[in-house]
């Protein structure tokens, strides 16, 4: 056992103490230690609850004879953090988990790992540690929240952040927003919508990494509680079967990631994170391949906030094993997965509850996936968009940049109703090196929205929107500005065509023009120079690669 390195010998007598100091006897030094890496934090609707469930993960691994040891990683609510300083920190926040993921189970020996995530950046982080380390592990989420009730209609966090933009409209008053603030959000779960949490949750099952249920049974319900004890039990068999991470996350499983994303019209950041995730694993997955999958793959799942179904809809209909059932054709079935069976025999029983919900093959929302990314002068690494979220008026468009230099000034003039139909916003120096921390931009695309303007305005930004963003808001741009990236050159007033049937993105310039406004460009210089952030802002790699921090930049 990989934990025999704190048990045996005699010069280990010491640490050998210090674990009869926790109430182990000598019988249970002769048992696997399993971490149970747990992300609970009070200030987290999503994690609020992942105490309770770690109780069960626990027993479950005690009953199938481990011994369980809970730790902890820091967990950021995206919501919470939105639309002011604290939000630089929440993609940053996704390598420092990976980083003490990688602490805490090298320096105490664990023999395996289970992990306990539930909202946005702590997914991803946790999935890349969980590469990195390449040992028996499994995922168990703290499930998505209930949707919310506002005159008779389902809502969730995203329809606050929407009707902000309403009320700014005179549409809506802020008595009525009040209300709604108060039943949005029912209780605790990752927010209700295909956001980036549930986005992640669900691939985690894509991916071969959780059971059945992680991404879509609810957190209030019973089932959840006892998916957490199937979750320890189930550590137990991937242990002895030695079933470590890299035979699990691989270019097979990555694909199968990609084409459920794209029939769940999932969040864009979803393609950040798996980038991330494919470079631990040492997975070759290049940005283009996805356009190759969305190409392929049809969009089935009409699911807020592009659609009107929530994560309890979908787990009724039968969750994302009857999604991936529909899907058999576009997946790779011998995929190797947490059940310790093929995904082929993972599916086996899977099937398709309400046609309203999954859709079939036959009978697609849209015979493309839900994401896009574009390429072209304007960004010559890549752009991502949600396109499933996108007018059809939209798909292709083109129209005058009105130019901004932080997500602070675009939101300003925008609740000034200063922006017009057929502006493009162009939102710079917000990217992982510029912001620092590209943060999620779900103010802006929001207001817009609730002004209704979704369908008149494009949005561009080195930067990211939020999973909850609809309309043509294209992120991700690379290289960002900060790095002399072609956006750093627009102006105002400059055209910009987007083709997302044609992935493309330029603005209408010769390249001569842009080599030469670049070149006449002071030196980037820092906003932050302290902290975590100043070190995060010297070490990151473009949102092309993931924006993953490496040493030696």
């Amino acid at each position: 056992m990989r934990s025999d390195a704190i048990k045996k010998g005699l010069e280990r007598a010491p640490h050998r103490s210090l674990l009869y100091a926790l109430g182990l006897s000598s019988k249970d030094l002769e048992k696997p230690l399993i971490g149970i890496v747990n992300s609970f934090s009070d200030i987290v609707p999503g994690h609020k609850h992942l105490r309770t469930l770690s109780q069960e993960v626990k027993e479950g691994v005690s009953a199938m004879g481990g011994i369980p040891f809970e730790t902890n990683t820091i967990a950021v609510c995206d919501g919470l953090a939105m639309n002011h300083p604290g939000m630089k920190y929440s993609l940053p926040s996704r390598d420092l988990i990976a980083d003490s993921v990688e602490i805490i189970a090298q320096a105490h020996g664990f023999d395996a790992l289970v992990f306990m995530p539930s909202c946005d950046k702590v997914i991803p982080g946790m999935l890349m540690a969980a590469a990195r380390l390449n040992l028996p592990s499994i995922f168990v989420s703290g499930g998505p929240m209930l949707a919310g009730k506002y005159q008779s209609k389902n809502v969730d966090l995203s329809t606050v952040f929407t009707a902000v933009g309403k009320v700014a409209a005179g549409e809506m008053t802020e008595e009525e927003l009040s209300v709604l603030e108060t039943q949005a959000c029912p209780g605790v779960g990752s927010c209700a919508g295909m956001f980036t949490a549930n986005t992640m949750n669900c691939l985690t099952e894509a991916l071969g990494m959780a059971l059945p249920g992680n991404g879509t049974i609810p957190a209030s319900s019973g089932r959840r509680l006892a998916l957490a004890r199937q979750t320890g039990e189930a550590i137990m068999g991937i242990w002895k079967a030695n079933l470590t991470v890299n035979k699990i996350i691989n270019e097979k499983a990555l694909h199968n990631a990609y084409v459920v994303d794209m029939a769940l019209g999932g969040s864009s950041n979803s393609v950040l994170h798996l980038t991330a995730l494919a470079r631990e694993a040492g997975a070759d997955f290049p940005l283009s391949r996805i356009n190759e999958i969305s190409d392929r793959t049809p969009h089935l799942c009409s699911m807020s906030p592009a659609g009107p179904h929530h994560l309890e809809d979908l787990d009724r209909a039968g969750g994302i094993p009857a999604v991936m059932k529909e899907l058999q054709s576009l997946l790779n079935l011998e995929a190797k997965t947490v059940a310790l069976n093929t995904l082929r025999e993972v599916l086996r029983n899977a099937s398709v509850k309400d046609r309203e919900v999954i859709r079939p093959l036959s009978n697609p929302l849209s015979s493309k996936g839900g994401i896009a990314i574009l390429f072209g002068n304007l960004a010559p690494e890549g752009a991502v968009v949600k396109r499933s979220a996108v007018s059809p008026v939209m798909m292709k468009y083109a129209g005058k940049a009105r130019v901004f230099d932080s997500e602070d000034s675009a939101t300003k003039v925008i609740m000034e109703g200063k922006i017009k139909p057929g502006d493009v916003v162009v939102i710079r120096y917000e990217g992982p090196r510029g912001g620092p921390g590209m943060r999620e931009m779900l103010t802006p695309t929001s207001v817009l929205t609730g002004m209704g303007m979704a369908d008149k305005v494009a949005l561009i930004t080195d930067g990211r929107f939020s999973g909850a963003t609809q309309g043509a808001s294209i992120g991700h741009v690379s290289p960002e500005a900060a790095s002399g990236g072609p956006i750093a050159a627009v102006r105002e007033g400059d055209v910009i065509e987007i083709d997302i049937p044609g992935y493309s993105l330029k603005v209408k310039l010769s390249q001569k023009e842009i080599s030469k406004r670049l070149a006449g460009l002071p030196p980037f210089e820092p906003r932050v120079k302290h902290g975590y952030l100043e070190r995060y802002s010297r070490n990151v790699t473009s949102a092309s690669q993931g924006a993953v921090v490496v040493s030696g930049r």
